[in-house]
């Protein structure tokens, strides 16, 4: 049994109650990394963590001979000994140690987190080596562990079908980003720069792919990295990141498209609040204080919705003429502000502003075509999506235009064989951590983030 399991003890009232009123459980090992420790004449108090719950157990020891120099904050060990009924009442239980073994040393005058100081996660993103150490490092990787968990739940409960799309890839997904250029390298590709014949790259996304797929499947999806070379040193961005990515054939309305993303979000947010409920907490307690995070469980997403002309109306009341520029953060936060801080999706997006898939809305007065993002307060873009365009003349025209039509001939074959309606979306899986915890800069939300000029470990 470990921490975890303990935990889900704990709420497990009725349980937790026979076990206590019988004094003790069977001998217990835990190993783990001392949070605490605290020595009086005749006992050692310890508190240990072995990473499965934000709550550490509390051991109780009388070791004479133990050598208390070695036990130390941050050090390894492993206990062995007797659950027992705590006398505290903040802690059901304690464990009665038998045995203590120092697994690992720490000095803790050279380990950079201490263990009575509050470090912010700027401090800590220094030590991307060390601070999963933290009990706020630690809660985030369990709560981005649930809502990976949740996001595949909630596709596999729907009926879709994963794919693995490649990393590697002789496609840029148009309008998708800066790419990363994969050659090979070593004495033997010295002459042979082109490994595969043809150029190749980090993949951007994995949509084009899923495309391929939606010709057999009526739903599929992937979750998986992504790259994008963007020099940039911002809160927003990220050189590899992930990517929620879904495809859905045999639809011609947007509502399909927005459906899936407000119950994928709903369902992962529901299950990270059951299931992390205390590290949720820590951030919106301890580390975001500001953040309110919107009633996700009460909250129709769907009774948001403006048309890109309304946002830019709402754009325009407080500055210059807006109408054909792309929607930058700032907008973005913007208009959702003006929305009450609640999600919005916003649809209809100039046809000049959207990659070439997407479908054009021949009927509408401004030229627009049937795309849709899901803004979020304090983030921004968390999804984008839109219905391909699965007229063949029309998509040929357009990639002829672009002068794509060579490039994207396979493209066009998806279009002459046994083509259906269909459309899709991406959702970036940092950002949405960003928003269900309020952490403001997204290298804080991956465990080892990469951005331009830094690439450690």
């Amino acid at each position: 049994m470990n921490l975890y399991a303990l935990s889900c003890l704990r709420v497990k009232e009725q349980n937790l109650q026979m076990c206590a009123d019988s004094m003790y459980f069977d001998l217990f090992t835990l190993q783990g990394w001392v949070r605490s420790v605290r020595s009086q004449k005749k006992n050692v108090f310890l508190h240990v963590n072995d990473g499965s719950s934000l709550q550490s157990l509390q051991i109780v020891g009388f070791f004479p001979s133990l050598n208390l120099r070695l036990l130390t904050f941050g050090s390894a060990v492993e206990v062995t000994g007797v659950l027992k009924k705590s006398p505290h009442p903040k802690q059901p239980v304690e464990l009665e140690a038998e045995q203590i073994h120092v697994v690992g040393k720490c000095n803790p005058v050279d380990f950079p987190f201490k263990i009575k100081e509050r470090h912010s996660l700027e401090y800590i993103r220094q030590f991307p080596h060390l601070r999963c150490r933290t009990n706020v490092f630690s809660s985030l990787l369990r709560v981005r562990s649930q809502a990976t968990t949740a996001i595949h739940s909630y596709f596999k409960d729907n009926g879709f079908v994963q794919i693995h799309t490649p990393v590697i890839t002789s496609n840029d997904c148009e309008g998708a980003g800066e790419l990363f250029r994969v050659e090979p390298s070593g004495p033997a590709f010295v002459d042979d720069t082109n490994f595969f014949s043809v150029p190749a790259f980090l993949t951007v996304s994995g949509q084009l792919h899923l495309e391929v797929m939606s010709g057999s499947f009526s739903r599929v999806y992937t979750f998986g990295p992504t790259f994008r070379a963007e020099n940039s040193q911002t809160r927003r961005h990220l050189a590899e990141f992930f990517m929620v990515e879904a495809e859905i054939s045999f639809t011609q309305s947007l509502e399909d498209l927005t459906k899936v993303m407000e119950d994928m979000f709903r369902s992962a947010t529901e299950h990270v609040l059951a299931h992390c409920a205390e590290d949720v907490d820590l951030f919106h307690k301890r580390v975001t204080p500001g953040h309110r995070m919107f009633k996700v469980l009460n909250v129709k997403l769907l009774s948001l919705r403006v048309t890109y002309s309304e946002a830019i109306d709402i754009l325009n009341r407080s500055s210059e003429n807006f109408w054909g520029c792309d929607l930058m953060t700032e907008h973005e936060k913007y208009v959702v502000k003006h929305c009450g801080n609640l999600p919005v999706f916003v649809t209809e997006y100039p046809y000049d502003l959207k990659p070439f898939y997407a479908r054009d809305n021949q009927d509408h007065p401004k030229h627009t075509v049937a795309a849709v993002d899901l803004l979020v307060p304090g983030v921004g873009e968390l999804c984008g999506g839109s219905l391909r365009e699965e007229r063949l003349d029309l998509l040929q025209d357009r990639l002829q235009d672009a002068g794509l039509a060579d490039t994207y001939s396979w493209y066009l074959d998806l279009r002459r064989f046994g083509s259906v309606p269909h459309g899709g979306f991406g959702l970036g899986f940092e950002r949405y951590l960003q928003c269900i915890l309020g952490v403001d800069n997204i290298k804080d939300v991956i465990p080892f983030p990469r951005f331009s000029h830094s690439c450690l470990l």
